[in-house]
């Protein structure tokens, strides 16, 4: 075999290794147990410690669950089992993202804007909220309505069944509600008086998806 011959059968050789080191990380998938954790639809922060005495290379284990003060301590075995299947999860901070989906499934929802509901609510909660967007535009009225603050958001529930895991926040808010008639005419509610809401939302997620984000799949009220 010439000189030449044999480099060109080195750098093919060369370049077809790194080709199957690059399908493998593609097939295996890209987590080592040291990078840092992927972001979810309501994020949660990293849950992952080494093992007491644990050296490089030794298997990880999920950290504890840290739970915030105005949660019931009853829901650290669902949470914390959530926090095992999903390393990311965090209940403070799962909270947090869930006031900020409140704010905008609402507001979508009272501009009557459908398609921004897409990756935020399941397919059940979606129907519902087409159907009472379309009985608003054929009743010839629309919703003007605003928050005038989120005073609270705690977890109240969490389920894990399977690889399917549920958690549940109550939100209080304080909001103004006004329904316009098509001429733009008050014909329910006030522009000045806020009224308060206790609503308790619960959202759901797969844990062995690849979708991080967790959808709204129920919604409640609470006096």
């Amino acid at each position: 075999m010439s000189d030449s011959n044999w480099w060109i059968e080195i750098v093919f050789l060369a370049m077809l290794a790194g080709f199957i080191a690059l399908r493998l990380v593609s097939v295996l998938g890209r987590r080592t147990g040291h990078e840092n954790p992927a972001p979810t639809g309501y994020p949660g922060g990293p849950a992952e410690v080494a093992a007491p005495g644990a050296g490089n290379g030794d298997v990880r284990q999920p950290a504890l669950v840290n739970l915030p003060a105005d949660i019931d301590p009853s829901l650290r075995e669902p949470l914390q089992a959530i926090a095992d299947a999903d390393t990311s999860f965090d209940p403070a901070r799962f909270t947090e993202g869930a006031k900020a989906a409140y704010r905008m499934i609402l507001e979508a929802f009272w501009k009557g804007d459908a398609p921004a509901l897409d990756g935020l609510v399941s397919d059940d909660v979606a129907a519902d909220f087409r159907a009472a967007i379309a009985a608003r535009e054929e009743q010839g009225v629309t919703l003007d309505n605003r928050i005038v603050r989120i005073e609270g958001s705690r977890i109240v529930g969490a389920n894990v069944s399977g690889m399917m895991a549920e958690v549940t926040v109550r939100f209080d808010a304080d909001l103004v509600a006004v329904t316009r008639d098509k001429d733009g005419n008050v014909v329910a509610g006030s522009t000045s008086d806020a009224v308060q809401t206790h609503d308790l939302w619960t959202f759901s997620r797969h844990m062995g998806s690849a979708d991080p984000n967790w959808l709204l799949i129920e919604t409640d009220d609470e006096a």
